[in-house]
């Protein structure tokens, strides 16, 4: 029995009097996340949710006129947001050289924080059958119950017909989160779900190499040499256009430009989701159950030096801010939900390995043509290809039994 996890975004509906009430109770909470977050920073990074509580829970109650269950949420919410950031340093080590030339590395924790978290968007942590409820009204409608900081409010959501598999019984929901964005209200609510589909490794029917880029936002290879390109040509020219809009946006310095550096965010954001959903959706449904879908592990990987190259400023910046870790989140959910699963290998050398004769040498890839020339055995293709060649070769080499395959330096002579 496996576990998924997934997010319904409802939009909701209110009047002007049921707006002040939720303005009112989401500045309050963020407001009191901040003062909280303070006294953790100040504190040593205290991250004991009855500790903070203990010691901060009537001043909260006192100074930000929260009910009980939102104090108890906003602490909540603090220690989870520092949790969060705490797994990010670490992810992400300090990369430093030494006068040899020596790179090295030295793991980040909290301590590394300049300055406390801010919570500056508005917004506030709702338990479920506590602070939210599904509720029917008199004439047959459904609508949300929401606690506010004065009195209960049931406003109407809309429910696109994806989401409504989530009320079939089988979805447990978590703690809700009501955000404002661009004068519209949303209610998050994450959702878990038991499949019984399980992947086993008695019965894999494909191993899938996949290559994340820019040229190509997914390069994927499988056992039986089939290769598929998904180009990120046209995505890139749309990211760019995103780019160019907020930095002209940014030399305006106005409130008006600030805002719509907002919707200009949002809307890329949406954008960029529905793509990654796409393409990992496709993958999905090509391969179905029984797939080893095997990913390089990007974790505390920085795209720079030897990752980057000799590339240009933009595509510096493009690989920065590409969304990796997101295509990933959206593969590893669909996959578990149909019985198959997402492997994450070591990505050394999977550039820069001959997937034919096992060469490795840095040199044979040639960025500029986008090609792989093995100075060793001759062997020439692209070189995404080449990398989703070596990544699905480590796949293989995990289901034959290597617990952690990877690739080591070999000589020839």
């Amino acid at each position: 029995m496996s576990e998924i996890v997934k997010t319904m975004k409802l939009h909701i509906h209110v009047n002007e009097t049921e707006a002040k009430s939720l303005e009112e109770l989401t500045a309050c909470y963020a407001q009191a996340c901040t003062f909280i977050s303070k006294y953790v920073f100040d504190h040593g990074f205290i991250l004991n949710f009855m500790k903070l509580q203990e010691t901060l829970y009537q001043t909260i109650r006192t100074e930000f006129g929260l009910k009980s269950q939102f104090t108890i949420s906003a602490f909540k919410t603090v220690t989870a947001r520092y949790k969060t950031v705490q797994e990010q340093l670490f992810q992400n080590p300090y990369r430093y050289e030494n006068e040899k030339g020596e790179k090295h590395f030295i793991s980040r924790t909290l301590e590394w924080l300049q300055k406390p978290i801010v919570f500056h968007r508005p917004q506030a942590d709702l338990v479920r059958g506590r602070d939210y409820s599904f509720v029917t009204a008199d004439d047959g409608q459904n609508l949300l119950s929401l606690n506010t900081l004065k009195k209960r409010i049931k406003v109407a959501f809309d429910l696109p017909k994806k989401f409504k598999e989530y009320f079939d019984g089988t979805w447990s929901f978590g703690s809700g989160k009501i955000v404002s964005m661009n004068g519209n209200w949303y209610f998050h609510i994450p959702m878990t779900k038991n499949v019984s589909e399980e992947f086993s490794m008695d019965h894999i029917k494909h191993v899938v190499g996949i290559d994340r880029g820019i040229r190509f936002m997914v390069t994927s290879y499988d056992e039986k040499g089939k290769v598929t390109f998904v180009s990120g040509k046209e995505i890139q020219k749309k990211r760019e256009h995103f780019q160019q809009v907020r930095s002209d946006l940014q030399s305006k310095g106005t409130k008006s430009a600030k805002r719509a550096l907002k919707r200009i965010s949002g809307r890329e954001n949406r954008w960029m989701s529905d793509v990654n959903h796409q393409i990992s959706k496709t993958l999905v449904t090509k391969y179905k159950a029984g797939t080893l879908f095997v990913l390089e592990d990007l974790k505390g990987v920085s795209f720079s030096d030897d990752l980057l190259g000799k590339r240009s400023a933009k595509d510096r910046q493009e690989l920065r801010t590409w969304t990796f870790y997101q295509f990933e989140q959206d593969l590893t959910y669909k996959a578990q939900a149909i019985g198959s699963q997402v492997l994450k290998v070591k990505p050394d050398y999977t550039s820069q390995r001959c997937p034919k004769c096992g060469r490795i040498q840095k040199g044979n890839r040639h960025h500029d043509i986008h090609e792989y020339i093995c100075d060793c055995c001759g062997y020439r293709s692209n070189d995404d290809r080449v990398g989703a060649m070596n990544i699905q070769i480590l796949g293989t080499m995990y289901v034959s039994g290597d617990s952690n395959p990877r690739f080591g330096v070999r000589k020839v002579n």
